[in-house]
């Protein structure tokens, strides 16, 4: 979360308040937690007047952003007979401590301020809920798989597996790693381990000690104590987050055990929750609305006989749902990659098979890119269009490019297409390689359907190495008389990690390892 969206979405929720009038059902106080270590966290609790016990749920608020977050979804659970407590995590803003990045002291405190709440409140120990959208959904979960309480949660824009978010198929994730450091230093006091870690990231050092500081902070790490406790679980991202990618939580989803939900939407981080923080009509926070409801409320919402998988389309504000992750998908179309030919300087895709071929890349960028963190993926949740790329502009020096016959029918992409690809890196070993898949229509015009980036690391300069990759999942219909494009080049602003400048990479395909995209169709 940026250190630009903190104070927007700060400055914004502040009007929100100023212009509220009284609430008649609810009051608010501004309350100091004080943890066993002596830390203190700067919280809000909201307690619905009418005597009596009610569910209680906890908002963790996000990276970079103080308690007033959640102010309007506060109060609106309040109103509605919840008993709210906000609390800003340690090291942020005028919360005590170091931020510990939901480590060991962040998961205790959330425990600690449950035992505040059931002291301090008239809430019921039988139904506690946790919830946060980005950093408090991550907390939240963790915070789940720790006390057994916590009943029912509701992580938005989450993440489940740290590493695979700072670092998915071996490539640091530089801007939005950026982002996440710079907000830190603006608004808190990072941890020594932070500063430690993030240093060697960028660094590019030491990276087995990142991936083991960020598995502590991921609740794929403890999904055997979620299972054991059984709280009931939404999870929703976004197909586009450049933070904590969707591929991360559909393998967590199918193991948990106890009632669950997934929701993907359109556009990037925390961008899905946006207008709910706002107090705006919001899908994300409507069904966090009848989760709690119907977990710690008792209330039959139906949400619990709906089917789990929910996918908005993008593009549309159509969702469609699916009993189970395995199901989003019926049929599998395999586009095999061709050589590229000398008359148009770019290969076919295609379902008959092909020769054997290779392809040289001149280390270098080209306009195929994934956008700007936040902004890009984000600016598709609000107009629908996603980010886009001329085609024939694609510098094949520095780029690889291969299209399919115009479609006669449409292709509606369901879930994770997948890639194989034999690379070969020059002199320099180590190298990058960035895949793109674009919808394109008459003009050329690329739509990004998805994209992924792969670091080879240790390679040994001129092996060839299979790479077998899942692009992130989406959902997404290619129309009828558009076709398919895939461009290969070796950088993207998005990563730390590219081939080194004027070294070589070489692509090829075999008949004992053909190169090839599958997609998953409905």
């Amino acid at each position: 979360m940026s250190w630009l969206r903190a104070i927007a979405v700060s400055v914004v929720v502040s009007l929100c308040i100023a212009a509220s009038p009284a609430f008649a059902s609810s009051s608010f106080r501004i309350v100091d937690l004080t943890m066993r270590d002596g830390v203190t966290l700067k919280g809000n609790v909201f307690t619905p007047d009418t005597p009596g016990r009610y569910p209680a749920i906890l908002f963790i608020t996000s990276w970079a952003l103080p308690s007033v977050e959640y102010f309007v979804q506060a109060q609106k659970f309040a109103d509605a007979g919840y008993v709210v407590v906000s609390y800003t995590p340690r090291g942020f803003y005028t919360s005590g401590g170091f931020i510990e990045t939901a480590g060991p002291k962040d998961i205790a405190d959330l425990s600690q301020v449950i035992d505040w709440t059931l002291a301090q409140t008239p809430s019921d120990p039988a139904r506690i809920g946790a919830a946060g959208v980005s950093y408090g959904a991550g907390m939240s979960l963790i915070g789940a798989a720790f006390d057994s309480r916590i009943r029912a949660v509701a992580a938005l824009s989450c993440w489940t597996d740290l590493p695979y978010s700072l670092f998915s198929h071996q490539t640091r994730h530089l801007q939005s790693a950026g982002l996440l450091g710079l907000s830190a230093e603006l608004t808190g006091k990072p941890s020594a381990e932070l500063q430690q870690a993030l240093s060697n990231f960028f660094a590019n050092q030491n990276l087995d000690s990142v991936i083991a500081y960020a598995q502590v902070r991921s609740a794929a790490t403890y999904l055997d104590r979620l299972n054991a406790n059984r709280p009931a679980i939404l999870l929703g991202n976004a197909y586009g987050d450049s933070f904590f990618g969707p591929n991360q939580l559909t393998g967590f989803f199918t193991q948990l055990a106890g009632p669950k939900r997934l929701e993907l939407r359109p556009g990037d981080h925390a961008i899905p929750e946006l207008t709910g923080i706002l107090g705006l009509p919001n899908d994300a926070w409507t069904s966090t609305r009848r989760w709690f409801d119907q977990y710690l409320r008792g209330v039959n919402t139906g949400i619990a006989t709906e089917n789990p998988v929910q996918l908005q389309l993008r593009g549309q504000s159509t969702y469609e749902s699916f009993p189970s992750w395995s199901a989003i998908s019926t049929s599998t179309a395999r586009y095999n990659l061709s050589e590229v030919h000398w008359w148009s300087n770019e290969g076919d895709l295609t379902a008959g098979s092909q020769a054997a071929w290779n392809k040289t890349l001149v280390a270098g960028d080209t306009v195929a890119n994934g956008g700007v963190a936040l902004l890009t993926n984000g600016a598709e949740a609000i107009t629908g269009e996603p980010i886009s790329a001329w085609i024939p502009a694609v510098d094949r020096l520095n780029g690889a490019v291969w299209q399919s016959d115009w479609l006669s029918s449409p292709q509606r992409v369901r879930g994770a297409p997948h890639l194989r690809l034999t690379v070969t890196p020059g002199s320099s070993g180590q190298t990058t390689v960035i895949a793109y898949l674009y919808d394109t229509d008459w003009a050329g015009t690329g739509s990004l359907i998805t994209h992924v980036a792969v670091t080879l690391r240790n390679a040994v300069a001129g092996q060839p190495y299979a790479v077998d990759v899942d692009f992130p999942a989406t959902a997404y219909d290619v129309p009828i008389g558009h076709r398919l494009s895939l461009v290969v080049d070796t950088a993207d602003p998005l990563y730390a990690d590219k081939a080194p400048a004027f070294s070589s990479v070489k692509l090829s395909s075999s008949s004992s390892s053909p190169s090839y995209v599958s997609l998953p169709l409905k």
